[in-house]
């Protein structure tokens, strides 16, 4: 199995995390849970997650998301996505979180929804 990255770069008061690879059992999934951890210690709680890299998403990556989303709720924060594939977007749906989160394919209209 692939390995799986969270870069997290600040763009004004919002945090992107530039998520790569796969987000499935194990510790490819952590990585996000980890990123979000990092970001909610340092009170950063406006957090968008950009999914362009992400190659695979299994039930366990979808949990971890589930995961990131109540951490970032629990800080009164908001947290968004960024450039599902198709993939990850089915899987949204099929889930109904896609309900639950807004999901955004351009980073400007997505970093101006913060505010």
């Amino acid at each position: 199995m692939g390995s799986s990255k969270a870069q997290v770069r600040d763009v004004g008061g919002v945090s992107v995390v530039d998520l790569s690879g796969f987000l499935m059992l194990g510790e490819s999934s952590a990585v996000l849970g980890r990123a979000i951890c990092e970001l909610m210690e340092k009170e950063r709680n406006k957090v968008l997650l950009n999914f362009r890299d992400v190659t695979e998403m299994d039930s366990a990556g979808i949990g971890e998301l589930v995961a990131a989303y109540t951490a970032v709720k629990t800080k009164r924060g908001r947290l968004k996505l960024l450039n599902p594939p198709q993939k990850v977007h089915d899987m949204l749906k099929l889930t109904k979180l896609s309900k639950v989160l807004e999901v955004y394919y351009d980073e400007a209209s997505a970093l101006r929804s913060f505010d």
